[in-house]
């Protein structure tokens, strides 16, 4: 028993090896064979067998053509690819394929650059019928007879898909039903008549077995298949790039489709005005493609209300209208290339995962989208006109927490206003949460304003600017006055030696001691004093004033007293600013008692200036020093007044 197992796999692996061996030889010298017997009528007997022993996967591209004048694109156990087919070689061809019977391996074919007359394609097509081939594809035909009525027989067919893209019709007076008859009762599931310049096609005469039909780039209109009952197990319809015009038309030819769940209507001619009319489409229908035509924002009260996958894709849509439809099923919608301005609300589309609207006129879309779509998946925004502003900061901020639904973030979001960021991609675009919250900002302008106004309020306090300022109002206005006096007036003319500035508490030394030794004896210096040489009817400021230019010098009696007096403090401002004006030095200071420098006040800040730079008087205490001191402040007021002004002295004594 173990011996004859071990003959058997010997045998076995010996045949093996010898059906290898056979099959090369067969494949280098089959095709010369199979050809030159096509060339001869194939005859009966060996052509089939033949034909039947090509090689699987065997292919040859020819460059010369055999006696047949057809050339060989492809050649396989499978498939069998041929090209210019004429009226000369039709028979061989007819011939070729009428030994590829049912059960055959042959299951594709296809033929380009086809020439032939309206009789002699109906026998290819009715030959083919009655073969095992199941993908018919025909490129390039040109029909060159007249076209009459064929009796076609569909019977016993192994046909699933026919193919034809390129049709020519050179007769131009035929009846139409008998061209699309033929092809509008074929019993078979798929069919594409493409680029034909195909006006119309039948409705099958009875149930048609189409499940798929393609009619891409013809001039197919609106009356295509209206009415037509007998497309019931027809799944797949594509009517792209024809002459279609009213959606409601068209909703009208579905609505007798029961299985029917793609269609694609893009590249046509379709509008809908939206007046008031009913669209009925098949309540199969899933998706639909409705991109590249002229519809507007009416087109949301036309569409099939069971639909999963809808592209709006280059049309004229400016807004969604809220309420005109529910899409409850609605998950994939594309409004990409529209007139959009800002982002749809989910409120007619509660299942939406995924919209595209890009290359739209939206400037700042609204940050809120995600919470009125929870369902969305995905969002396709990009290529936009973008405006970075503070409305946009929002929708960046949404990218960061939406966890990657912004699809193609960050290259085809950029900024197109203003110019001046333009190119910017929306993830470098950044403005401060100040510059962005107007209420925020309001409240800092006034808190700021706030805080200003009182620093301006405490500096002036502190510094007593007020009183500068009413100071300087004064000096201003007695300039004034004397700038218009009269020309016979005093005026500025020196008529004292010194003016003598002193507190009321510290009078008694000051008519005890200061002004007898200044006014008698040897050199005596004439002095003016408020109590005796003010003006009555001017103003105490005025008379401090002309006091003070009126004099060479000013001698001030500091104390403590002195720095509690405010008629004090403004002879001191208006003498210091003498000072400065005329460019002298008219101050002389006599510190009758020592001052603590926290008694002074901030207004004084002139005043310890002036005791911090300038040298100073000191009344001493000791009686033997007086006479010391005397001297020197005569010394300090040493100035001999002008003759002229002499009259001057007698005239205010």
């Amino acid at each position: 028993m173990t011996q004859n197992m071990s003959f058997i796999r010997k045998f076995f692996l010996y045949k093996c090896l010898f059906t290898l061996t056979f099959w090369n030889y067969v494949s280098l010298s089959v095709e010369d064979e199979i050809f030159t017997s096509v060339s001869n009528n194939f005859p009966e007997d060996g052509a089939s067998q033949k034909i039947k022993s090509l090689p699987l996967q065997y292919r040859v591209n020819h460059q010369s053509q055999a006696n047949s004048d057809w050339v060989v694109i492809q050649n396989t156990t499978e498939s069998l690819s041929l090209s210019k087919i004429t009226n000369r070689n039709v028979k061989k061809l007819v011939a070729l394929l009428s030994n590829f019977r049912q059960g055959s391996r042959l299951q594709n074919l296809t033929l380009t650059n086809v020439s032939v007359d309206w009789n002699a394609l109906m026998k290819i097509f009715q030959t083919v019928w009655h073969t095992s081939i199941e993908y018919f594809n025909a490129n390039n035909v040109t029909q060159l007879s007249d076209i009459k009525r064929y009796n076609f027989d569909y019977s016993g067919t192994s046909m699933k898909a026919l193919t034809m893209k390129k049709i020519m019709i050179t007769d131009l007076y035929f009846s139409q039903d008998d061209l699309y008859e033929i092809f509008a009762d074929m019993n078979i599931a798929e069919m594409t008549i493409a680029d034909s310049e195909m006006i119309h096609m039948l409705c099958p005469s009875s149930k048609s077995r189409f499940r798929y039909l393609n009619f891409l780039k013809n001039d197919l209109t609106d009356f295509l298949f209206q009415k037509c009952d007998n497309l019931l197990e027809l799944e797949t319809l594509i009517l792209k790039k024809n002459k279609f015009e009213s959606l409601r038309k068209v909703s009208l030819m579905t609505s007798h489709m029961k299985s029917l769940k793609y269609l694609d209507m893009s590249n046509n001619l379709l509008r809908h005005d939206g007046a008031e009319v009913q669209c009925q489409w098949a309540e199969s229908l899933t998706e639909l493609d409705l991109s590249s035509n002229q519809l507007a924002d009416a087109v949301f009260g036309c569409l099939p209300a069971n639909v999963k996958k809808l592209s709006l894709q280059n049309n004229q849509i400016s807004n969604v209208p809220s309420g005109m439809v529910e899409l409850k099923s609605l998950e994939e919608l594309n409004l990409a290339s529209n007139r959009l301005a800002d982002l749809p609300g989910c409120s007619g589309f509660t299942s939406l995962q995924f919209l595209n609207i890009e290359m739209n006129s939206i400037l700042t879309p609204s940050a809120d989208f995600f919470q009125s779509c929870p369902r969305v998946r995905e969002l396709q925004a990009g290529h936009n006109p973008f405006k970075c502003s503070c409305e946009l900061q929002a929708f960046i901020r949404l990218e960061r927490h939406s966890g990657g639904k912004l699809f193609g973030w960050p290259a085809a979001y950029e900024c197109e206003y203003p110019e001046g960021l333009r190119g910017t991609q929306l993830k470098d675009f950044h403005l401060s949460l100040l510059a962005c919250n107007a209420t925020l900002l309001l409240v800092t302008a006034l808190l700021l304003t706030l805080v200003l106004v009182a620093l301006v309020a405490f500096l002036c306090i502190y510094l007593d600017v007020p009183w500068y300022v009413r100071m300087m109002w004064q000096w201003t206005q007695t300039k004034r006055r004397a700038w218009h006096s009269r020309p016979g007036d005093a005026g500025s003319v020196l008529q004292f030696h010194a003016f003598i500035s002193y507190s009321e508490r510290d009078s008694l030394w000051v008519k005890n001691e200061l002004i007898p030794n200044l006014e008698k004896g040897e050199g005596c210096v004439q002095l003016c004093q408020h109590e005796r040489n003010f003006i009555p009817g001017k103003s105490i400021v005025e008379n401090i004033i002309n006091c003070i230019e009126k004099s060479y010098k000013s001698i001030f009696v500091l104390s403590p007293n002195f720095v509690q007096s405010e008629w004090c403090h403004y002879e001191l401002y208006f003498a210091h600013h003498k000072l400065f004006s005329e460019n002298s030095s008219s101050l002389i200071l006599i510190l009758l008692e020592p001052i603590p420098p926290y008694l002074i006040p901030a207004r004084y800040h002139k005043l310890k200036a002036l005791m911090a730079k300038r040298t100073y008087l000191e009344w001493p205490k000791e009686r033997s020093k007086h006479a010391l001191f005397w001297a020197n402040l005569r010394a300090a007021i040493s100035i001999n007044l002008s003759k002229a002004d002499g009259n001057l002295y007698e005239e205010i004594d």
